[in-house]
């Protein structure tokens, strides 16, 4: 049996290596002049080279007179969109939302420290998300406190699920608040060195990078070995079309049956300034085609030689130059030039009359996962014929160890994992196994993946059986930072069928956990959702003015709740199913409540789009971190309690018209089998609310004794107020505030 831990492993896991400060992101404010970052409907304003942030006391609109108000006083972002500043009418309804940070380069399951030079003209408590996405459970929250002389402020966040994260400042306070400079990094172990090989080679075998690419001779990207019979791949011929490592697309050249033009091998011609080097060249069409589509009728793509999964990280380099100056933008293309996959890759490209050189080491996140090739985008500002010149284009990887490799930990007793020293499964005719923990070191929790020689690869690149269950053979797949919480703690064979995509996990040594069957509550539960009263929606979604005034409807008019039998903690994996439909189509919104109508957060399964026919349901939801039950102190000084989440809340007036939703077959259950949290029978857990102003009752009895019970349950829990953030406030509290599920303004 190899060894998992040996005394060394188990000395350094429990006395630890010496950890070094890494720098992963720093952005100096003062460099820009104006806001450098997405706009979120908030614009923080430039005074003295300090971001400034007004408390959300002003209004920012691109047009002017925007619903009859006007500004004189523009604000503009880095790329000289203008914002008109208006100033609010309200000024209690402070919330407001902008980035901080965006593009930082992040690890999977990493833990990173932000620190950043701020003051307040008050003292305030702002909350900060740290996203790799914008779905539910894909942002980690931070409550950072903020005082009134510059201070560099320190906070954290951990179990980051991407490798490509923003940093989301979301005040709901009065105050003024200024940014010096911000910077994010983490604290790295020693791992064991990386070494990178090169892709583009001309025979098709990756060389390991030990010098300069230049110094390969067989070197592909240097554009100095002619295409051959290349030149007439077809960008869609999948068995050679990777061996062209640059494409072109020509606006008028290469006409198709739809009257559009393909990708083609770039022209390899002489460099214009060196007639001894060759590069490859894009001979830019005047872009005709209306609107933002005009970007792309001229492209290049810089062609990898396979797709690239997800977590694994990639040097790109290249050389350029244009005929004129001119800004690209870079998406991410599938196998096929032209095949869209992201928008963002590498960020925008300004092109000089000058050769520059582009250097970037990035990963490739959930997004971007499966993706070959960097595409340009030529044409998004500059609408002339443009000449544009490519050489030493560059793809490295690092060098892994590839096949399935396992690694265990045992969190309840300090067993952290040891991904450089994975262990590799054995192959015999196709099938691998492996045995992973070992006496005195019993394991609980592993991953599986399929490369080995850096942390964030190896983490990207695991993989999930279709369910955690011992002695039985279930089907796997791909999936970034699988970690499988076993039935037990102990040893463990894991066993893996190649060739049917089936895995089984065995304990030969150790304790299981009583696994019950938990089946699913019968219960049909139906909700008569009545009309909303809605008055519809202007183009960005907020309600439309009508001779009656606004409608006074909301989301949360009708709802259902399914409710745990005991307090959920944050952290705590869940699994929930159902079956549903509806009388019409209609969107759901869910959220996590304490009890029913008792808000916590706004995430929580996800989405639930109703049809008319029964479809089946099923999500893994991990309790939101504001769910933790910890006391702090608010922005009033005083005490204030995050709850624990107890039930999971469907907003069933996301539509106007009146609906009848049926919900059934109801599982909630924690992710490892081990307890139901709802009980089997009987409709206690499930809660409806139908109509505006009515309270929540459970299914199946009368209204009236069913609202003395909530009552009684709730106590005083339900005057509890809270700010559009989740965060508990005083009865004091001025400005726009979530009670039982409502929003309310309080002046």
């Amino acid at each position: 049996m190899k060894k998992l831990f040996t005394l060394v492993a188990l000395l350094a896991s429990f006395l630890g290596a010496k950890a070094e400060w890494v720098e992963d992101y720093k952005v100096d404010y003062s460099t820009s002049k104006a806001f450098p970052f997405y706009v979120m409907g908030y614009v923080p304003e430039w005074v003295d080279g300090v971001m400034t942030d007004f408390g959300g006391n002003y209004e920012y609109a691109k047009t002017d007179n925007e619903d009859g108000k006007s500004s004189d006083v523009t604000v503009k972002t880095n790329d000289g969109t203008e914002y008109f500043k208006i100033e609010k009418d309200d000024k209690t309804a402070v919330w407001h939302q902008y980035f901080i940070a965006d593009g930082i380069s992040t690890e999977l399951d990493g833990s990173y420290t932000v620190k950043a030079m701020v003051r307040a003209s008050e003292a305030c408590t702002i909350n900060v998300n740290m996203g790799w996405g914008w779905d539910p459970g894909q942002q980690a929250s931070a409550n950072v406190s903020i005082g009134t002389e510059w201070q560099e402020v320190e906070w954290e966040y951990t179990g980051i699920g991407g490798t490509s994260c923003n940093l989301v400042a979301q005040p709901n306070t009065a105050a003024t608040i200024e940014w010096k400079y911000l910077t994010v990094g983490h604290n790295q172990k020693a791992t064991r060195p990386v070494t990178w090989q090169e892709c583009l080679t001309s025979d098709g075998q990756p060389v390991i990078v030990e010098t300069t690419v230049d110094k390969i001779a067989n070197w592909m990207g240097n554009a100095e070995t002619p295409w051959g019979d290349l030149k007439d791949v077809k960008f869609n011929d999948q068995e050679k079309n990777f061996l062209v490592c640059a494409w072109s697309k020509e606006k008028g050249v290469n006409l198709n049956e739809k009257d559009g033009w393909d990708p083609f091998p770039a022209s390899i011609e002489a460099d214009p300034t060196n007639p001894n080097n060759h590069v490859f060249v894009v001979h830019g069409k005047p872009a005709t085609t209306e609107g933002d589509a005009s970007a792309w009728d001229n492209q290049f793509w810089i062609q990898s030689p396979k797709a690239w999964k997800d977590g694994t990280k990639v040097k790109l380099h290249f050389r350029y130059k244009a005929s004129q100056e001119v800004k690209t933008n870079t998406q991410i293309h599938k196998q096929n030039p032209s095949d869209y996959l992201i928008w963002h890759a590498v960020g925008d490209v300004t092109f000089t009359e000058e050769w520059q050189d582009f250097d970037k080491e990035f990963s490739f996140d959930s997004e971007m996962a499966n993706g070959w090739s960097i595409a340009f985008n030529l044409n998004p500002e500059v609408k002339d014929a443009v000449d544009f010149y490519f050489d030493d284009l560059s793809w490295q990887v690092m060098k892994l160890d590839e096949g399935y490799f396992v690694a265990g930990s045992n969190p309840d007793a300090g067993i952290e994992y040891d991904l450089d020293n994975a262990i590799e499964f054995q192959n015999n005719n196709g099938v691998y196994t492996a045995t992973v923990g070992e006496k005195n070191a019993y394991v609980s929790q592993i991953m599986i993946s399929t490369v080995r020689g850096e942390n964030a690869a190896f983490k990207g690149a695991t993989l999930k059986p279709a369910s955690v269950v011992v002695d039985k053979w279930v089907d796997y797949s791909e999936a970034g930072l699988a970690k499988l919480n076993l039935p037990g703690v102990g040893i463990w064979k894991i066993t893996i069928r190649e060739a049917n995509g089936k895995m089984r996990i065995e304990l030969v040594e150790g304790d299981l956990k009583e696994v019950k069957e938990i089946k699913p509550n019968p219960t049909e539960v139906i909700v008569k959702g009545q009309e909303r009263d809605f008055k519809g929606a202007k183009e960005d979604g907020t309600p439309q003015d009508g001779e009656d005034g606004i409608g006074t409807g909301q989301a949360w008019d009708n709802q259902f709740f399914i409710v745990a039998n005991r307090a959920l903690t944050a952290g705590e994996k869940t699994v929930v199913k159902f079956k549903y439909k509806a009388s019409k189509d209609a969107k759901a919104t869910t959220q996590t409540h304490e009890a029913p109508g008792n808000y916590i957060h706004w995430a929580a399964i996800g989405d639930v789009n109703f049809t008319t026919e029964w479809q089946d349901f099923e999500y893994t939801y991990t309790i939101p971190n504001e769910c933790n039950g910890e006391a702090v102190n608010n922005e009033a000084g005083e005490l204030q309690f995050y709850k624990n989440a107890k039930s999971i809340a469907f907003n069933l007036a996301e539509i106007k018209d009146a609906c009848d939703y049926e919900i059934k077959d109801i599982i909630w259950m924690l992710e490892d089998g081990t307890e139901s949290l709802i009980d089997e029978t009987g409709a206690k857990n499930f809660y409806v609310k139908e109509g505006a102003g009515t309270t929540p009752y459970i299914f199946g009895t009368d209204h009236e004794t069913a609202i003395k019970n909530i009552d009684a349950a709730k106590k005083n829990v339900s005057a509890a107020k809270f700010n559009i953030a989740g965060q508990r406030v005083s009865n004091n509290y001025k400005g726009v505030v979530v009670e039982s599920g409502r929003l309310y303004l309080i002046k």
